[in-house]
Parts: structure tokens; C-alpha cells; sequence
């Protein structure tokens, strides 16, 4: 009942225009921006020292301002500081005092220097603050009292008036310039109302499926309309009749270019499938081409009201909107702020439907929400926003890494070639090494030099010795030993991991043995027993040369005889393993003969058992029915109705019994 009864309010007994509304309502008209808007936070209160006392009056907006009466604080609130701050909080920055405005000011004073006359001073309060809010980059509203928010992104734009209560008015956004702040949406519907001299002019066009539909309406006529008076050739002005909307020009035609029932224009499927090649596809990319040359002729046409439109709506698909710009001596240009979409959905393109969707855009649409229906349609729109995500924690950036030192080209050379001894070590290029060495061995200061910790793929190890009996170099690390002399009881760092390969469990001797403390040498590096050999001859064939079995860390010396006596071991070993392979071959070999043996005998047993069978029928039986031919008949042999199986088994015992028979005669 009571939507009917606001429906019969006075000012919505006709339909509402957008460019012809009541002056009662654009007078109150206000934009609703508790809508569709997140709350504000609170204002933080003043500083206890400069809250309102019972003595004297305080200003809550700028810092430290008191005053002695009531007139005082009135004079302050029309002031530009005041003003400046009020700007200020609105933007949710902070206030400045009056000796930082007063500075503010001055510097903007200095840059504007000259460019004001004496004739102007008047107007310097009002501009001083609008340029510092420019020089601030505050895109507030001028009003200084109303606090007005952002409004969500949304088809339409929701207003309302005091004029008629409980009733909100809606225009389409798409009406509007695309850079308008909320205040500004209202000062442009009352621009609205005004026709200027020339009037308003809108572009319409839509085009799909090869139909096309423009129209040029003025939707605002001018605001005088001269007419010659009848009998004394003078003119008048006349208003203009209400809500009345002149087509300037209209024109619709249509072109073959999409196949019945297939959708999509030529180009696309000839884009997406290859050109065609049929009759049809050639009249559909005529058509293309013929409604591409006619919309463009009809813009070149059309040019002037265009470029005085203030809106041109366009209608088309992305590929199709390549015909209204893109080309030589163009109407419209790519990007035109002018340019709009329906806002809404759309039928095939004609005359009607461009009429339609005119109203659908001028036309006010009005609803009666009560403040508690509004209010809950603001909780869902707040409830439907995305949360704010948390900003992830910053892990502190890295210490930047200090710059490497230059080197001189002789720390080069010697880098270098500590580079090269490893890397031919580790490879275990042996003649290399020993060429290499040979002329560089005093440089780098003998076979017993300590490997600089700088240099690249020691892993820590210290000496030439170390790396050979870690890469597992066995020739390398005898002519380490018994040519260059290195010392093998260096100890190992204790960072280095000792990682030795698989070793043989028989071979026990060649193991490290387990001293006090973790006390390591190059030999507990060695990964296989072929290297560990060579320390323990070594210590066998030169016992005073090193403290072998003590600070080397070897087991036990390994001499020729126990060398002979392993060998002999291992030959024995050896021997008696391929006895046995022989011999386990040897079985197979019997057990197959024996196998073949007895399948022999079975085959034998069942022949003679067949024979008997087939001499003990009937000789009727034997010879069985007479066969279609009479005697001259092929013979089956008794195969006919067998598997082929069974018919490959019989062949293989006539072909064995052929064979004894042979060996037999």
C-alpha cells in the first residue's frame, strides 16, 4: 500500500527523464552514498590538551586553535587553514598547524608569483587553498560540511530527494562522464536540464549478425526554439515541449554474412577452420565487406552530428568493432572517451530495439526502499566485499654479499694452476700431471704444500695426497708415495666426512684401525682396497721412511710373500668355484639327456599301444566308409578331424620313426 500511495506523489505521475526532471526534485537532489560504501573509520579524538574546556572554545579539526568566543571560532571556520585541515581529514591525512599552513602558503605563493593581478585578490583565499589541494593531489568535494564517500562501481546510480520521501531515483553510470567524483554526479544531472543552444546529441549503433541499426537523436532540444511569427516576418522564442526527443537521423540495412544456424561471421571460421571455398563463403565475405564499406560510409555522412555528440553508444562484438575505427580518415577514434556499451542486454539490431534502448537509458527508475530495506541491502553489499588480505610478512633482505677482491694477474697464475693440479688429480691424468709438475712443482711449493682454503674442489682436504686417495687415484697416489715422497701422516681437517666405499669383509688387515681421539689421515680416505694396498707396501718395502703404522694410521705392512699367499688363497678360491660351476653343469647337462630319455620311451610305448588298438578293430572298422571318389581318393592318412596340435604331434613321431628306421638299416 504504501509503494501504491508514493506512486500517486505528485512530482511521479509521469515518467521521469533524465533530461527533463522536475526542478522540485533537482533542487533536493542528493546522491546516496551510504549505499554500496564501506563504513568510515571513526575520527580519532583530539589530544586531551586540545579538547573544549568550560572556559574557552577549541577547534577539534586544527591543532591548538582556541578562542576567546563564539564569533572568534565562527571567523575560524571560514578561514583557509581551517579549511585546508577540513580538506585534510577528509582524505584521511593528517592536520597541520598554522605556523606549517602559513609556510605551505608562502612556497605557494613564490611559484605563483605574478600570475594574479590587484583585481583578484578577493578570489586569492578561496584559489590559495584550491591550489594547495592540487599541489596535494585532494580530489575532495568543495563542500565543507558534507563528508562524501566512494561509491561502488555499479550500472546505476542511486539518488535521492527530500522532495519525495522514501523513494530513490536511479540513472544508468553509463550517462556519465567516466571520471566523476560522488558530488560531482549531481552537478551533472542538474547540467542535464540544460540544452544550451544547440541542444544535446547522442550516437546509437549496434551491429551482429550481419544486421546494422544507427541513429543520431537530439535528446535534449535547445533551450529556445526560433520560430517566424505569421503575417509580420518577426521571430520568437518558444520553449521546447517536455520529454521531447528528435531522431536526427536513422538508417538500418542488413547483409548476408553468417550461415543459418552456425553462428560467427566468415572471417572468424575462415580464422579458425581455413577459407572456404564455397559459393556461400564467398557471398558471406562480399557481405562482410559490403557492411563494413556501408556502416563507414554512413559515419564519413554522419561526421558532424558525431563529433557533436556527447555520447555514442556502440553494440558490437570484439572483431566487428574494427569497422567504426581503425582506418584511413576514421569518424570515431580508438579509445574516445565519448564511447559507451549498453549496460544492458540487447536484441538484434534495428530501429525498435535502438528506440528501446534509448528510453531504457533516458528513462529514471525509481523504487520506494524504506531505511531498513536500504539498510540491509548495504549489510549484504558490505558482507559480499572481499576481506582485505593480510600483508605477508617481509623476510629481511639478505646481506648483501661482499665484493670479491681484485686479484693481480700473478694470484690469478697461482689460483690457476691450483686449479689445474686438482682437477688433473681427481681425473687421474697421470702424464699430464707428471709434465705439469715437473715445472711447476717449486712454484707451488712441493708435494707436502698446503692447499689454499680458496681454492675450488678441495672439499676441505689439505694436502695433494688427501685429494688422490679421496678421488680414489691408485696410480696417482703411488707415485705421490713412492716418487715425490708425500707425507702420508698429515692429519685430515675434522669438518672433512670420511665416506669409504664398499670394502671386502675378507680383507680385514687393510682396514683402519680405531686410535684414541678422531685423529685422520689420507689413508682413511682411501675408498678401495687397490689404494690401501699401496700405502701398506709401502710400509713394507720402506718402513723408515714414515711412521706407517703409527701416525699414518695403516694396520699392517703387506709384503710380496703375504701378497703370493693371498693370490694363492684367492686362486684356490677361484678354482674350486669353477669346479663347482663345472659340476652343476655337468648335472643339467645329465638331467636333460635323462629327460629326453624317457620321453622317448613314452612315445615308443604309445605307438606300440596305437598299433596293437588298430590291429585288434574290425578290418570294416579300419577301412571305414567308402569315400566320395572311390579308391582314387586322396588319402588323409587318419588326420582328417584332428587339432592342429595333435596333427603336429603325429608328424613329429612318423618323422622320429622314419629317422630309427634309417639308423637301423
Amino acid at each position: 500500500m504504501a509503494d501504491v500511495e508514493l506512486a500517486k506523489h505528485p512530482l511521479l505521475q509521469r515518467p521521469l527523464q533524465i533530461f527533463n526532471l522536475p526542478a522540485e526534485i533537482v533542487d533536493t537532489l542528493s546522491i546516496r552514498t551510504s549505499a554500496l560504501s564501506p563504513p568510515r573509520e571513526p575520527t580519532p579524538p583530539p589530544a586531551e590538551d586540545q579538547r573544549e574546556t568550560s572556559t574557552s572554545f577549541a577547534c577539534n579539526v586544527c591543532l591548538g586553535a582556541t578562542f576567546v568566543d563564539v564569533q572568534e571560532q565562527r571567523e575560524h571556520f571560514k578561514s583557509d587553514w581551517h579549511r585546508y585541515n577540513v580538506k585534510l581529514r577528509m582524505s584521511s591525512k593528517s592536520a597541520v598547524t598554522e605556523e606549517d599552513f602559513n609556510g605551505i602558503v608562502d612556497e605557494l605563493n613564490d611559484s605563483l608569483s605574478g600570475s594574479a593581478s590587484s583585481d583578484e585578490s578577493d578570489a586569492s583565499s578561496s584559489a590559495s587553498v584550491s591550489q594547495l589541494m592540487k599541489k596535494q593531489s585532494l580530489s575532495r568535494p568543495t563542500s565543507d560540511t558534507e563528508d562524501y564517500r566512494p561509491i561502488a562501481k555499479t550500472p546505476v546510480i542511486w539518488f535521492q530527494s527530500s522532495a519525495v520521501p522514501v523513494t530513490q531515483f536511479g540513472i544508468y553510470n553509463a550517462v556519465f562522464e567516466s571520471s566523476l567524483t560522488p558530488p560531482d554526479y549531481v552537478e551533472a544531472v542538474k547540467e542535464m536540464q540544460d540544452g544550451g543552444e544547440e541542444g544535446r546529441l547522442w550516437t546509437l549503433f549496434a551491429t551482429a549478425g550481419g544486421h546494422f541499426a544507427g541513429m543520431v537523436v537530439r535528446v535534449k532540444r535547445p533551450n529556445f526554439v526560433e520560430e517566424e511569427e505569421t503575417g509580420k516576418g518577426k521571430k520568437k522564442k518558444q520553449k521546447p515541449k517536455p520529454d521531447e526527443m528528435e531522431v536526427v537521423y536513422h538508417k538500418t540495412f542488413h547483409r548476408y554474412t553468417t550461415r543459418r544456424k552456425q553462428g560467427g561471421s566468415q572471417s572468424l571460421n575462415d580464422e579458425a577452420k581455413g577459407k572456404a571455398k564455397s559459393a556461400g563463403a564467398q557471398l558471406r565475405r562480399y557481405g562482410e565487406q559490403a557492411l563494413r564499406d556501408d556502416i563507414r560510409a554512413l559515419m564519413t555522412e554522419w561526421s558532424e552530428e558525431i563529433d557533436a555528440s556527447e555520447r555514442i553508444f556502440i553494440r558490437a562484438s570484439t572483431s566487428n568493432k574494427r569497422i567504426f575505427w581503425g582506418y584511413d580518415n576514421n569518424v570515431i577514434e580508438k579509445g574516445d572517451p565519448r564511447i559507451r556499451t549498453f549496460p544492458f542486454p540487447t536484441r538484434r539490431p534495428t530501429l525498435s530495439e535502438l528506440q528501446r534502448c534509448l528510453q531504457e537509458l533516458t528513462r529514471v527508475k525509481i523504487s520506494h526502499l524504506t531505511d531498513e530495506a536500504l539498510k540491509a541491502l548495504d549489510d549484504a553489499y558490505l558482507a559480499s566485499l572481499p576481506k582485505p588480505k593480510v600483508a605477508p610478512v617481509q623476510a629481511p633482505a639478505p646481506a648483501p654479499k661482499p665484493a670479491a677482491p681484485k686479484l693481480t694477474k700473478e694470484e690469478e697464475a697461482e689460483r690457476d694452476r691450483w686449479r689445474r693440479v686438482i682437477d688433473m688429480i681427481r681425473k687421474g691424468r697421470l702424464e699430464p700431471l707428471k709434465a705439469f709438475w715437473e715445472r711447476e712443482e717449486t712454484t707451488m711449493g712441493g708435494v707436502n704444500a698446503l692447499i689454499p682454503e680458496w681454492a675450488e674442489d678441495n672439499r676441505g682436504l689439505k694436502t695433494l695426497l688427501q685429494v688422490a686417495c679421496s678421488a680414489g687415484q691408485e696410480e696417482v697416489v703411488r707415485w705421490l708415495l713412492e716418487e715425490q715422497h708425500a707425507d702420508p701422516t698429515i692429519a685430515i681437517p675434522s669438518g672433512v666426512s670420511v665416506t669409504n666405499a664398499k670394502e671386502d669383509e675378507s680383507d680385514d688387515e687393510s682396514r683402519p684401525t680405531a686410535l684414541a681421539g678422531n685423529r685422520r689421515t689420507a689413508y682413511d680416505l682411501a675408498p678401495s682396497r687397490g689404494v690401501r694396498n699401496v700405502f701398506r707396501r709401502l710400509a713394507y718395502s720402506q718402513p723408515e721412511a714414515w711412521d706407517w703404522l703409527g701416525d699414518a694410521r695403516v694396520p699392517s705392512a703387506l709384503s710380496p710373500e703375504m701378497e703370493a699367499a693371498k693370490e694363492g688363497k684367492k686362486a684356490v678360491r677361484r678354482k674350486a668355484l669353477k669346479d663347482r660351476l663345472q659340476a652343476r653343469e655337468k648335472e643339467r647337462e645329465e638331467e636333460r639327456k635323462r629327460q629326453e630319455e624317457e620321453e622317448r620311451v613314452r612315445l615308443a610305448r604309445e605307438r606300440e599301444e596305437e598299433a596293437r588298438r588298430r590291429a585288434a578293430e574290425p578290418a570294416l572298422a579300419r577301412t571305414g566308409p567308402n569315400k566320395l571318389g572311390g579308391a582314387n581318393a586322396p588319402k588323409q592318412d587318419g588326420l582328417a578331424g584332428l587339432t592342429p596340435e595333435m596333427r603336429a604331434r603325429i608328424e613329429r613321431e612318423r618323422r622320429a620313426r622314419a629317422a630309427e628306421a634309417r639308423l637301423r638299416g
